[in-house]
This record gives C-alpha cells, sequence and structure tokens, in this order.
C-alpha cells in the first residue's frame, strides 16, 4: 500500500480487516510503514498506488504496474453499495453539484464532500475528513447502515462503485511528477461507472453531457431527458461558478429519473460565492477547495455588481497548502492583476496572514466601506 498519507493507511487497515497481509510504505514523507528499500525485495500479490504518485518510482518500477486507490475502494466496498450512489469529481464545483443534489433525493442519505460528512436529512455533521478515495469506504458503511442514498466527492477520480459518475470541469493539470494528465486520469475512471454525466467540452463514450439535456435562459433553466422535462428559476444561474454545477446536478437529476425543479430554491454555500453585508461592507466569500483565477475574477465581478462598483479589497492565497492543486505564487499575481483591486491581503506561508480569518480581519482595516472578496484556495 503506497502512500500513508492520502488515504493509504486507511486502505491498509480496511484490507488487514478483511483478513489480507498489507505492508505500507510512506512514499513521500518516509516515516510510517516499512522502508522502501526493504519493500524493494519483497513479493506481492497486488500493489496500490494513488494515481498522483510518479510511475516512475522504484517500487512501480520493481513491482509492475499498481491498482489506483479509487480501484482498490471498488474491491473493498464488493457489492455492499447505497442506492442512489452518485460519485463526483473533478477540478472545481464538486461540492457545489454535491449539495446541490443532496437537496433532491428524498428519504435519509449520506452526503460526503470536502464541507464534511452529513446525514440527511437532518442535515447532521458526522465528521470531516478529506476527499481521498479511503475516506469513502465510512460514508459508504454510514449510508448502508441507514439504508439510505449517497452522495460523495472525491478528488482525482472515482471508483466506479457508484450508480451515476459525475465529471465537474474540463479543467486540466500534470499530476505524477507531471507524467500524467488530470482530466485523461478522471475519464479513464470514469469510463467504470454505470453511467457518468459530464460537464461542457468533454466527451466520453457513454458519457451523457449534461449541455445536452439542461439549458439556461438568464436565471431560467430548462432539462429534458430520461422521460423527466420541465425547468426552474435560480438566480444563481447567472453566475458561473453556480450555472455549470446547477446544470449537473440537473442532468444527473434526469439521468436517476427524479424531477430537478427543486433547484430553483437553491441557496449561495459558504466559500462559494455566498454574500453577507457587514455594515457598510459587502463581503463575498469564495474561499474553497477549487478557488483559482477564473473564479476569483467571477467573484470580483459579482462584488462590483452588487456593490455599485465600490472599492474592492482582495484577499488572496492558499491556506497552508491544504488542497492538491494549489494556488501558485504567479498565478495569483496574475489574478490580482486581471481583478485589480484597491488593496490586496495575501494570505499564506511566509505572509503575515497565514488564515482566511487573519486575512479578513486585516481586510476590515484597510476596508471602512466598499467591498471584499475572499479567495484563499483552502478545505472549508
Amino acid at each position: 500500500m503506497l502512500d500513508t498519507i492520502h488515504g493509504g493507511a486507511e486502505l491498509a487497515g480496511a484490507l488487514r480487516g478483511a483478513g489480507h497481509q498489507v505492508d505500507e510504505v510512506d512514499v513521500y514523507r518516509g516515516k510510517a510503514g516499512i522502508p522502501i528499500e526493504e519493500a524493494l525485495v519483497r513479493t506481492y500479490n497486488r500493489v496500490t498506488a494513488p494515481v498522483h504518485l510518479d510511475p516512475d518510482h522504484l517500487l512501480l518500477r520493481r513491482h509492475g504496474s499498481a491498482v489506483s486507490h479509487h480501484e482498490m475502494v471498488q474491491w473493498i466496498l464488493g457489492g455492499r453499495l447505497p442506492h442512489p450512489f452518485i460519485e463526483i469529481t473533478g477540478a472545481r464545483g464538486k461540492t457545489t453539484t454535491a449539495h446541490a443534489l443532496a437537496t433532491l433525493l428524498p428519504g435519509p442519505g449520506i452526503l460526503h464532500t470536502s464541507t464534511g460528512t452529513y446525514r440527511y436529512p437532518e442535515r447532521e455533521l458526522l465528521w470531516k475528513r478529506s476527499i481521498t478515495p479511503a475516506s469513502l469506504i465510512p460514508a459508504v458503511r454510514e449510508a448502508e447502515r441507514i439504508g439510505g442514498w449517497l452522495v460523495a466527492e472525491e478528488s482525482l477520480g472515482v471508483t466506479g462503485a457508484g450508480d451515476v459518475a459525475v465529471l465537474t470541469s474540463a479543467e486540466d493539470y500534470p499530476i505524477a511528477a507531471g507524467k500524467k494528465r488530470a482530466i485523461a486520469e478522471k475519464c479513464r475512471l470514469l469510463a467504470w461507472a454505470p453511467a457518468a454525466v459530464l460537464p461542457p467540452g468533454i466527451g466520453l463514450a457513454g458519457g451523457v453531457a449534461a449541455d445536452g439535456v439542461v439549458s439556461f435562459e438568464g436565471e431560467i433553466c430548462r432539462y429534458s431527458g430520461n422521460g423527466v422535462s420541465g425547468s426552474f428559476e435560480n438566480p444563481l444561474s447567472l453566475l458561473a461558478g453556480y450555472r455549470i454545477p446547477l446544470m449537473l446536478a440537473a442532468a444527473t437529476a434526469c439521468v436517476l429519473g427524479i424531477d430537478p425543479a427543486p433547484l430553483g430554491r437553491f441557496a449561495a454555500l459558504p466559500g462559494r460565492m455566498a454574500a453577507r453585508w457587514e455594515g457598510g461592507v459587502l463581503i463575498i466569500d469564495n474561499a474553497n477547495s477549487g478557488t483559482n483565477m477564473m473564479t476569483t475574477v467571477e467573484a470580483a465581478r459579482y462584488a462590483r455588481e452588487l456593490s455599485g462598483n465600490a472599492p474592492l479589497t482582495l484577499v488572496i492565497g492558499e491556506e497552508a497548502r491544504a488542497v492538491c492543486e494549489g494556488f501558485c505564487p504567479e498565478d495569483v499575481r496574475r489574478t490580482v492583476a486581471a481583478v485589480r483591486p484597491a488593496g490586496v491581503v495575501y494570505v499564506g506561508e511566509g505572509h503575515p496572514a497565514a488564515t482566511i480569518d487573519a486575512g479578513l480581519d486585516a481586510a476590515r482595516v484597510i476596508t471602512p466601506a466598499g467591498a471584499i472578496v475572499l479567495a484563499v484556495k483552502t478545505w472549508r
């Protein structure tokens, strides 16, 4: 079991619980499991590694190609699965899409996202963990225990065990020491799913193109597919950060035979363009795991529209490198140049503001009136 810090340790525990002998190797830090040198001279029936591990790593060269953590989770889960079971992956829009779908599913269920894992319909927070493939296992077991559905957000792919897999973004970036592309790996894993819902710009054999089922005209969303048709109206449809998740949620609902009309009542999530006023200052909160240049420019446009083009302070950066796809200094510089704010507060290691809260406090000091946009990449 390669890579103990991205869910490998949890997978190893699940495999041991099923009666297997497992060696763990901490390929990034060398602090857990057995040393690489020891694993090189042993023989294994199966090796599993995350999709982002360098394919030329010594252990992969010695033992051959590995099963991904996603595929290993599917194998561990076996046939004990909740229904419906929806898996969601993509560079951005995962959490919003997941929350939107959870509002449509009747009865008890589990929503597993980067914001936390919740039991529905109470929306009770059960725990907060990562969205590595291994974190899916307890969410599946809890959904199975309560006899409910599961909507699960996953990083860098899907297990293919669900009824439907959703890709939220066509955005691509290098992984595995630059030797693989994220979108190719996600599509490879999506191909294992019984049904796949795809965003604009992505083609996959057998996949359902969301924009072939759903269309927008201003605030109005129309949908027609799998015998389900109708429309709803939601002002969030005017925002790119919500229009695509609403499209994907509506298309997925149609695939499942569910009417997505209740999405007309779906509200903005904290950290996903949520707007609030503090006295004379408008705060647009767009600090989440998918924050990037495009979403920040969109948040600034939204803030200026709501505030009457008032002076804008941008709080930008990444909080303690909390996510796999970072917000690198060059991208931050390009984003600041594109937004052209009246003031900037940088957040991250090496800056006076190390956290979102510290960045917001600093922004309040220099923004007596106007707007503040939170654009810090982090898990929330």
